[in-house]
């Protein structure tokens, strides 16, 4: 059997001299430098793709004093992070804003309170370049945990009191886009209008609380009832309101998964959606609204785009770090309007 013989790892130097520049110049370009012409960096782009040049990361590193990586982190059980389209969906965008930018993700999960002080940990360590953690709630010590490790930040969602630790966030206009919702079964006629909430412990949903208490102001009590953002616990409030006030005649759902479970309690018990039953969800996420019968109204929030908009903060941070910190980003909601309401 012939002797296989290993090629050699293509240098620095032979990308400079394949490209007719500088090792400097390549160095530059390769790590992400400023101030090369165009027409160079097109040059050493080209030699490092003929060559397959794959840079040291420790020498990149001791250049650009970076990792090259930025931790995800998601303060919910795994479980419920695969089983969640809203979670796949800003993942994906903060994933392809980290590609396009060539950093490595690194995935971390806050499950529990044991978790939080490991999490400190590896920030602390200088294992990446930043952090974008989403999902927090309430109680939640995870801000202040990452704001004490001094590592650029950026939060996905509005927590409670991220002011005062100064880490800018990124989220949809929770309370607007309720208002929407409401409005809309308003116009259609309803007036019994129930509300399935999230759990109350995150800012998302309170929002959206306050936002269908802002167009019914004297909402009875009884038209609320929470749930967890998953689909079961949206089939076993849809049976609850139904119980408690079975004239209900529509009702408004904190997201499209619960709106799923809501959406099949009603089909059980021979409600008709929407002749008897208005039904709008919040989201607008695919994977939900497309197996959904009849098609769902709902509120859309681009998910994926916020996930994109974490990533450009957390860069600017980093290019950046005596300037102020950015300010948040409260994106835009649209009202979609399908055969549930």
């Amino acid at each position: 059997m012939p002797e296989q013989t290993v090629r050699p790892r293509p240098t620095l130097e032979a990308v400079a001299a394949r490209a007719g520049v500088s090792r400097a110049t390549a160095s530059r370009v390769v790590n992400g430098g400023a101030g090369v012409r165009p027409a160079l960096v097109e040059k050493v782009r080209r030699a490092v793709e003929e060559l397959d040049y794959v840079p040291n990361h420790a020498a990149r590193t001791l250049v650009t004093r970076r990792n090259g990586a930025v931790a995800v982190i998601i303060a919910e059980p795994e479980f419920r992070v695969f089983a969640d389209p809203f979670f796949e969906q800003q993942v994906r965008g903060i994933s392809r804003e980290l590609t396009a930018r060539d950093v490595q993700l690194v995935l971390l999960w806050a499950e529990g309170p044991g978790d939080h002080e490991r999490i400190a940990r590896y920030l602390g360590g200088g294992h990446v370049d930043g952090a974008l953690a989403f999902s927090v709630h309430d109680d939640d010590p995870l801000p202040a945990l990452i704001a004490r490790t001094g590592v650029p930040a950026v939060l996905g969602g509005r927590p409670v009191g991220s002011e005062n630790l100064g880490l800018p966030f990124v989220d949809c206009d929770n309370r607007g886009g309720a208002r929407d919702a409401v409005r809309h079964l308003i116009s259609l006629g309803r007036t019994h209008i129930a509300h399935i909430t999230g759990p109350r412990d995150q800012t998302s949903a309170t929002d959206r609380i306050n936002g269908y208490r802002d167009v019914l102001v004297d909402a009875d009590p009884l038209l609320l009832c929470e749930g967890d953002f998953t689909e079961e616990s949206g089939a076993r409030a849809m049976g609850e309101l139904l119980d408690r006030r079975p004239e209900i005649d529509a009702v408004f759902v904190s997201n499209d998964t619960m709106a799923m479970g809501a959406l099949r309690t009603l089909r059980e018990r021979g409600v008709r959606v929407p002749q008897d039953v208005a039904v709008v969800g919040f989201d607008d996420m695919a994977a939900v609204v497309q197996a959904a019968e009849p098609p769902l109204t709902t509120v859309r929030q681009d998910i994926e785009g916020m996930g994109r908009i974490m990533v450009k903060l957390l860069m600017r941070l980093l290019d950046a770090p005596n300037e102020e910190v950015p300010a948040s980003v409260i994106t835009p909601t649209t009202l979609i309007r399908r055969a549930s309401a």
